[in-house]
């Protein structure tokens, strides 16, 4: 069974047992979280309307709190002597999967 969930303006799909590293939350590290369900697969049956999903739980414990590598942004224009370099480092949660249910 497998789940699409939404998280910080992204889309992941998750199963019991995966990692993933969604945008910052505000939770401390160890408590657990209920993410947003928009489908949900079990084997050939898919459920994505929203009314059925209502009772749908997939719930992530956060593993820890941390910043990604850093990406270097870098403008230029030829023969004008323009340059300018800027770094960036997004603030990153990693969510363990916990739970992924219809809850009839």
């Amino acid at each position: 069974m497998y789940a699409i969930v939404k998280t910080g303006g992204k889309q992941y799909k998750v199963e019991k047992g995966s990692v993933i590293d969604v945008e910052k939350l505000e939770v401390e590290t160890g408590k657990k979280v209920d993410l947003d369900v928009l489908l949900l697969a079990d084997g050939d049956k898919v459920v994505s309307d929203p009314e059925a999903l209502g009772n749908a739980k997939v719930q992530a414990k956060v593993v820890d709190q941390f910043k990604a590598k850093k990406v270097v942004v870098f403008k230029f224009k030829k023969r004008k002597g323009y340059k300018r370099t800027q770094g960036h480092r997004q603030n990153l949660t990693r969510l363990e999967v916990t739970a992924v249910s219809e809850g009839k």
